[in-house]
């Protein structure tokens, strides 16, 4: 019988029923476990110090391992299996376009039915559950203490990059925001407005594996890079939040310029197939997250290139904190949270002659014994640890 402590991956024991589930957080996450790793699993493992947890994929159609290879395994059987010490992963699956407004009633049910069923095979009470769609009404079928929307990006400033009616999704979120007792919001900013609005909501900002980052000095360099220095480098997706004018001014003033990460194609296919053609310029698409400190050990600059949109101004950049980590300096546009961070290690510009002229003096300080030290002592301690200890304290989870 597999319980919490049991070894990842395999299927649940459908009989399991063990009293280790007790105080079980539910975590409705935004991205399937098998994609890019990102905040939602970086806090789910860490939750597990104060609980055990059921990570729930969002609802994907039978027909995603045709669409998106990349997380095509999401969908085979066991839907419901272990995936790592004290961390469940259940899989909605559901009839084809899953949130098309005609189809979203109907998702809505499969998907109440199905967790249920899920919690009920653990057999532990649920302690929270844990929001992040708009669209699926999660809470009420598990039974659970305590109700969260876990706000991490704004939906309505994301309609114009995601295609979709900013009406209706500022309709969902306040529908999801008033089913809540509290909304916690990865950015300080969003988390004022939501108070002024007479919300409960608390900050957690996002945090950073940084012992993981740490080590990235000691693991060999990847071997499809090759790339005079210095080099900057940029790591996320590259779609409509990047503002390609900084990334071409940095590799204008002769400073490299490495590319990982996800692209979206439909994002200034031609310009940015000339940024990559250029000699000083590399993409390596996404990369497995495991993999990252190798490429971040060949940068002397880590790049954080967002315009100044309405999406962009309430996230929390995940690169800014990884980046430190790993020891390196930042250049940034002057968005709120990193503002937030208020530390010199960390240089703000915004116009693109600035941003590349920061980004080649500060990779002249990038091996500085002492500065890699500070950035990554800055880095610590703002983990995904210490973040995951404020979430249980909100959650107010047994101590």
């Amino acid at each position: 019988m597999l319980t919490p402590e049991a070894p990842p991956a395999g299927a649940l024991d459908p009989a399991a029923r063990s009293a280790a589930w007790d105080g079980l957080v539910v975590l409705c996450a935004p991205n399937n476990w098998d994609d890019v790793k990102l905040h939602d699993r970086h806090l789910a493992e860490r939750l597990t110090e104060h609980a055990p947890v059921l990570f729930v994929d969002p609802p994907m159609s039978h027909l995603t391992r045709f669409n998106n290879p990349a997380i095509a395994e999401s969908t085979r059987r066991p839907h419901l299996r272990m995936v790592a010490p004290r961390i469940a992963r259940y899989t909605p699956v559901v009839a084809p376009k899953p949130s098309h407004p005609a189809m979203i009633e109907f998702t809505s049910r499969v998907v109440r039915h199905q967790l249920r069923g899920a919690v009920r095979r653990l057999g532990g009470r649920v302690h929270a559950v844990i929001a992040t769609w708009l669209f699926v009404d999660v809470y009420g079928v598990c039974g659970e203490q305590r109700r969260v929307y876990w706000w991490t990006d704004d939906p309505v400033g994301a309609a114009a990059h995601w295609g979709a009616d900013a009406e209706r999704l500022g309709r969902a979120e306040e529908r999801l925001a008033r089913s809540s007792d509290l909304i916690v919001a990865v950015n300080e900013g969003a988390t004022r407005r939501w108070q002024d609005r007479g919300f409960r909501a608390a900050y957690v900002p996002n945090g950073c594996d940084a012992p993981f980052f740490a080590g990235g000095d000691d693991v060999d360099p990847p071997a499809d890079v090759h790339l005079p220095g210095p080099i900057a480098g940029f790591v996320g997706h590259i779609n409509s939040r990047t503002d390609l004018t900084l990334l071409e001014a940095v590799a204008d003033a002769g400073t490299s310029l490495l590319l990982i990460g996800p692209k979206d194609p439909s994002f200034e296919p031609a310009r940015f197939d000339r940024l990559v053609e250029r000699r000083n310029v590399a993409y390596v698409g996404a990369q497995p997250f495991e993999k990252l400190p190798s490429y971040l050990k060949l940068i002397d600059v880590g790049l954080v290139p967002y315009g100044p949109t309405e999406f962009n101004k309430w996230s929390f950049p995940l690169k800014t904190l990884e980046y430190l980590a790993a020891g390196r300096p930042v250049v940034s546009t002057s968005l709120p949270a990193v503002r937030w961070l208020d530390t010199e290690l960390v240089t703000l510009a915004d116009a693109p002659d600035a941003f590349a002229a920061s980004a080649a003096r500060v990779a002249g300080l990038a091996r500085d014994p002492l500065l890699v030290q500070r950035r990554r002592e800055f880095a610590a301690r703002h983990s995904w640890a210490e973040r995951a200890e404020r979430f249980a304290g909100l959650l107010e989870l047994p101590a």
